[in-house]
């Protein structure tokens, strides 16, 4: 069967990247202007020719994101299982050679984290563990998926890439969700980043959403990690991989994230900075490229960038996250995945989406409703 490596394939990065850079006014006009944005116009839109035309992008994204989303914005906590790791990431505070003490909650711990996120008021969670098949399986996934169904209307999952069958045998459980960050396109690169442990093999994570679309799987998540290359190429081959999955998985939906590389212990330094005004840049761009995609904000960004992209396309975003495995209520000290910038609690960001006139939705769908 054919999947995205066959189209990646044809792309040369550093052509892509001069064909972003080459872009003028005249191509982010026509871009703006068109009825149906192709990949061309997405170049000229994340290009540094369309920094004047922000305010217009923000303004057609905010359009878009009321026709398809209207004022609503999904709200979704991190629930971090274990940060047990056998690969080593060299921006990553689990990284198989960073010396921490290391964590996999067992079950009673995990009923203490999910008794605290739904106090919060969350009906929505993000499963995230290290990458250490020995300890968090498959079987582990199970288990967990089997103890918190009964508590979420939706449970999404960060973990490491699996097989076809894996996938096929969570989706039972109550698995709604997937996110994979392929950290960056940029194969030589993601080698530099991954030089230990089953994450090096690039192409394996890079079919990783094929296996998600051919299990059926309700969403998908994708993204880089923004900082590990240029980010205007790199968000470009992330929108090729969207176009992909959207016409090859068409019964699938589809989101997207915008993590900035973050502070962690023993921390790598961003190869490429990326401004405020260019991650809005990027939102709009994606926006504006694709009505259709939800668009996600995490406590990476700071309370006042957060404030001010509420209604400029992001449709869900985190609060009250604890990025270390039993952050919430059995060791709220453990060593962190990486620092957050914002740390208000749920409340205090549902008040500020209310606050703008948009509504917070804690619970965005149910199981019951797609059969």
């Amino acid at each position: 069967m054919n999947s995205f490596n066959d189209i990646f394939q044809a792309y040369n990065w550093d052509d892509t990247k001069q064909s972003i850079y080459a872009k003028t006014s005249d191509d982010v006009l026509k871009a703006l202007s068109a009825g149906r944005r192709t990949l061309e116009d997405f170049k000229a839109l994340v290009s540094p020719a369309a920094a004047p035309y922000l305010e217009q992008m923000a303004q057609i994204s905010q359009q878009l994101t009321l026709k398809r989303f209207g004022k609503t914005i999904q709200m979704y906590v991190p629930l971090y299982l274990s940060n047990e790791c056998n690969n080593i990431c060299t921006y990553c505070g689990f990284s198989y050679d960073n010396k921490l003490r290391r964590k996999t909650l067992s079950p009673i711990e995990i009923m203490q984290e999910v008794a605290v996120i739904k106090d919060m008021g969350y009906d929505h969670v993000l499963l995230v563990t290290g990458e250490a098949n020995q300890t968090v399986h498959v079987d582990y996934f199970k288990k967990v998926l089997e103890l918190i169904r009964p508590h979420f209307a939706h449970v999404s999952m960060e973990v490491q890439p699996l097989d076809l069958d894996d996938y096929l045998a969570l989706t039972p459980y109550g698995l709604n969700t997937v996110l994979v960050y392929q950290e960056t396109y940029h194969q030589d690169d993601y080698k530099k980043h991954h030089p230990k442990g089953k994450k090096s093999n690039f192409q394996y994570r890079l079919e990783t959403p094929d296996r998600l679309g051919q299990a059926g799987i309700h969403k998908m998540g994708l993204g880089v990690l923004i900082g590990l290359e240029d980010w205007r190429t790199d968000c470009f081959f992330t929108a090729l991989h969207l176009n992909y999955l959207e016409k090859q998985y068409w019964q699938s939906k589809y989101s997207l994230s915008f993590p900035r590389l973050r502070p962690f212990s023993g921390g790598l330094e961003p190869k490429v900075e990326m401004s405020d005004r260019e991650l809005v840049q990027l939102i709009c761009a994606y926006r504006i490229f694709n009505e259709e995609v939800e668009l996600s904000i995490s406590t990476r960004e700071s309370p006042n960038f957060r404030n001010n992209i509420i209604k400029l396309g992001i449709t869900a975003m985190s609060a009250g996250s604890k990025t270390n495995p039993g952050g919430y209520a059995v060791e709220p000290e453990s060593l962190e995945q990486f620092e957050i910038s914002d740390d208000r609690s749920p409340a205090e960001i549902a008040r500020t989406i209310r606050a703008q006139g948009y509504e917070p939705v804690w619970k965005d769908w149910d199981h019951c409703l797609t059969r």
